[in-house]
């Protein structure tokens, strides 16, 4: 039998997604097309969740109109760079996640799991949709776009202006599009391995 190696990323990629990516605050008015949004939730939607559950569900506001709808809702440190970015995505969840694990995971009745347990499935749909909005991140950085997420508003309103007629509820938000470097804050230190870290 031949295995496939597993190969590493080389330093390029470690810098693009890692070392030297940053948090942005202030745009380019540079757009972000339908494709490349859809090019990033591809990669996104192929990463681990648990049962496959897949339980994240992104709104992409990008008219002027829907970031007019958000602004009610945005801390006053949250308003001018979220209104300046091309792209503003509402990572939320959705709580009745499990309706699609018969397709999604069709080996084992994974949906009984969630329905017998509604404590189990809140955490699942909440712990997942966090890992999906992370993925996010990284995929946003994959396809050659800035990410800025951040949390700073009324999970509340967002969820009466964008999310009721689904049922869904809201994480967090993430600004995307090109940054400009000129508002960048200096880079904050990390915690050492050993700070963070155990091997047991």
């Amino acid at each position: 039998m031949t295995t496939v190696p597993i190969l590493a990323l080389d330093a390029a990629a470690r810098d693009l997604l890692f070392n030297e990516a940053r948090t942005h605050n202030r745009w380019t008015d540079r757009p972000v097309s339908d494709a490349t949004l859809r090019e990033m939730y591809e990669l996104l939607k192929m990463a681990p969740t648990s049962a496959n559950a897949s339980p994240a569900r992104f709104l992409f506001l990008r008219s002027k109109e829907a970031k007019e709808r958000l602004a009610p809702a945005l801390s006053s440190g949250n308003l001018e760079k979220t209104m300046a970015a091309p792209v503003t995505a509402i990572v939320a969840y959705d709580p009745a996640f499990y309706d699609h694990l018969p397709r999604l995971f069709p080996h084992a009745d994974a949906k009984s799991w969630f329905t017998s347990s509604p404590a189990l499935a809140e955490t699942t749909a909440f712990r997942n949709g966090t890992l999906q909005g992370a993925y996010l991140i990284l995929a946003a950085r994959a396809v050659g776009l800035d990410a800025g997420p951040m949390s700073g508003f009324d999970n509340a309103k967002v969820d009466e202006a964008f999310l009721a007629e689904h049922g869904w509820k809201s994480n967090f938000l993430v600004n995307l599009g090109h940054g400009d470097p000129a508002g960048l804050f200096p880079r904050s230190p990390r915690l050492d391995f050993d700070e963070a870290c155990r091997v047991l």
